[in-house]
């Protein structure tokens, strides 16, 4: 089970992610992505309550990294040992700009 709180601001919006991330509840946040108006320049995708990510929930990452290339920034922050260790491990540390 994976939650999604929203909060937005202007052209700012941030997405706390809950719970696991994997092939059940990744395509919940990929509908969040490719849904997102174009008025949205900055994505903070906020994992500090996420317990573990999937090459699912990595698919749905690079998604929103490609979407907002076009329009804005996407940020990842408040990364947890273990995702953080799954981002080294697959070289998305090098794309995603992570705080």
């Amino acid at each position: 089970m994976m939650t999604i709180e929203k909060q937005q601001e202007g052209n700012h919006l941030t997405l706390m992610l809950e719970g696991r991330m994997d092939t059940a509840t990744a395509p919940e946040l990929e509908t969040i992505i490719r849904e997102l108006p174009e008025t949205v320049t900055e994505l903070v995708i906020d994992l500090q309550k996420l317990d573990y990510m999937s090459s699912s929930g990595l698919r749905v990452l690079l998604l929103a990294q490609k979407t907002m290339l076009r329009q804005g920034e996407l940020i990842v922050q408040n990364v947890n040992g273990a995702i953080s260790e799954i981002f080294e491990i697959t070289g998305f540390s090098d794309i995603l700009t992570i705080r």
